[in-house]
């Protein structure tokens, strides 16, 4: 067993699908628009298969987000190499994202940074 995707609402679905290609390397499909509910999607693939799916439609609610709360709280990337964590970090923070922790070694043995990702979402890039 795996998990087969997971998604997310977003406000802006074209500026989120540049997100992810942009500093992830995601690859997007055409996408899909329902004419009757004006739901429309992305579903990004990464290297190792896992895919994440960006949503929009009509009247979402948009609640601001805590830090800490119950709850999914981050997605996690993997890049390999405390290098690729170090310049990914500082890409981002040059890009006016900004670097919540790290790059730093965890407790539990994890190189990685927490950034606010797109439309405040926390997104972890580790070793």
């Amino acid at each position: 067993m795996y998990i087969e995707h997971i998604a997310m609402y977003v406000n802006d679905l074209e500026k989120a699908r540049e997100f992810f290609v942009k500093y992830f390397n995601a690859v997007s499909n055409e996408g899909y628009h329902n004419k009757k509910t004006e739901f429309r999607s992305y579903f990004l693939s990464f290297d190792n298969g896992a895919r994440l799916e960006i949503m929009n439609k009509p009247q979402i609610n948009d609640d601001e987000k805590a830090l800490n709360h119950t709850g999914y709280i981050h997605i996690a990337f993997r890049l390999g190499s405390k290098t690729a964590v170090d310049e990914l970090t500082e890409k981002m923070r040059n890009d006016g994202y900004t670097v919540v922790s790290g790059p730093r070694t965890t407790g539990d043995g994890y190189y990685e940074s927490c950034i606010i990702g797109i439309e405040g979402n926390q997104i972890e890039i580790t070793e």
